[in-house]
């Protein structure tokens, strides 16, 4: 998919205030760490992870996700009567029905012939919604539009900690299905796209590849929405993560070959690099097998957690606002998402519009200093 008309105006991020770091989820996992004879700090050797965000008890997604789209309409001066098309692409939402969009669209006070839905695509959702509404803006259908989403962890680490503890029937062969869902974190991001006719910015997507390998759809799944109404309990999620890291590795390779060829690239043209922020053995295993250098990384996951769906327009809302990206740089995005899904993007990245809401300059400076910036 090549685009000529479509910019992506901005990125924003909004983060928890309240950390729950691997070293007291293991102490709450006392029970079940003393039965077993597993070693403390587990977690944090084998995934990176130091810490993951949560929001606040009974959060609902479109209440953060309001916050972090007025912060980025702020941003820029786009009209709210000219988004044409408003998406809400986390996996966690408000409810079953209606969609997240419709809440946080009237409470945005965003126009009424603006399309406006949810988009369920696992960790490649605010991705999937960027690519439809890239696709809408080059078909001359809109002139602008966002993709938001909020992902709410605090339900899903702690029905998976009790669950843990509670059954005894649990070996260290079967904990293992549980154990990427006490990497996740909380977090919420929103991308701007319009036509390059309104665009302050003139940062130009110049296309995305995706590739589909439902073959391999059952190795991460989610028995309930863990999210709904902020109050779902039970059952959580089960990730063969091996395989899971392995398979979207291969098709990510397939996906980059194809990519390459498209769009006439080679690795050393990107100058900075945004992936899905999962772990250290997902990011050492995906820039091995792309011949990526890992030194364009910007990564967050020892602070964030795994993100889900905001995992990679965080990171790309903080390493600009960090200041490593620079007038002229071409970005790329590398979004690998259970199913399996990949999504690929480049970006030629022209103009940084000031935020009106900057995070802290700690914040920043802590992920300036992971990332060797």
């Amino acid at each position: 998919m090549k685009y000529s008309r479509v910019c992506i105006e901005a990125i924003e991020t909004l983060l928890p205030q309240d950390y729950l770091t691997s070293t007291e989820i293991e102490a709450r996992l006392d029970p079940l760490y003393e039965r077993l004879n597993l070693p403390t700090g587990r977690i944090e050797t084998m995934t990176g992870v130091l810490q993951r965000g949560l929001w606040p008890r009974d959060t609902l997604p479109s209440d953060i996700s309001v916050q972090t789209v007025e912060n980025l309409l702020r941003r820029t001066n786009v009209p709210r009567a000219q988004i044409g098309a408003f998406i809400h692409g986390s996996v966690c939402r408000d409810y079953q029905e209606p969609a997240t969009a419709c809440d946080a669209h009237r409470r945005l006070y965003l126009a009424q012939d603006a399309v406006i839905f949810d988009v369920s695509n696992a960790c490649l959702g605010l991705l999937t919604g960027m690519i439809m509404i890239a696709n809408m803006i080059e078909l001359g259908q809109i002139k602008a539009g966002i993709v938001v989403g909020t992902e709410t962890s605090r339900v899903l680490v702690e029905t998976t900690i009790k669950e843990l503890n509670a059954n005894t029937s649990h070996t260290r062969q079967t904990i293992k299905d549980a154990f990427a869902s006490l990497t996740i974190g909380s977090g919420s991001a929103a991308i701007l796209l319009t036509d390059v006719s309104i665009s302050e910015t003139q940062n130009r997507l110049l296309g995305a590849t995706v590739r589909a390998n439902s073959q391999e759809s059952a190795l991460c799944r989610s028995q309930v929405d863990v999210s709904v109404g902020g109050k779902a309990s039970g059952q959580t999620m089960k990730t063969d993560s091996g395989r899971l890291l392995v398979e979207g590795v291969a098709l990510a390779k397939r996906a980059f070959e194809d990519f390459k060829e498209e769009f006439q690239l080679a690795p050393e043209d990107f100058s900075r690099l945004f992936c899905h922020q999962v772990g250290v053995a997902h990011e050492r295993l995906l820039f091995q097998e792309l011949g990526l250098d890992p030194d364009k990384n910007f990564g967050t996951f020892p602070y964030l957690g795994n993100t889900g769906s905001v995992a990679l327009p965080t990171a790309a809302a903080l390493g600009i606002d960090s200041g490593v990206v620079h007038n002229g740089d071409l970005l790329g995005f590398f979004g690998i998402g259970s199913g399996i899904n990949v999504v690929l993007a480049a970006i030629q990245w022209n103009k940084t519009l000031p935020s009106r809401f900057p995070l802290p300059d700690d914040v920043l400076t802590r992920f300036r200093q992971l990332n060797n910036c």
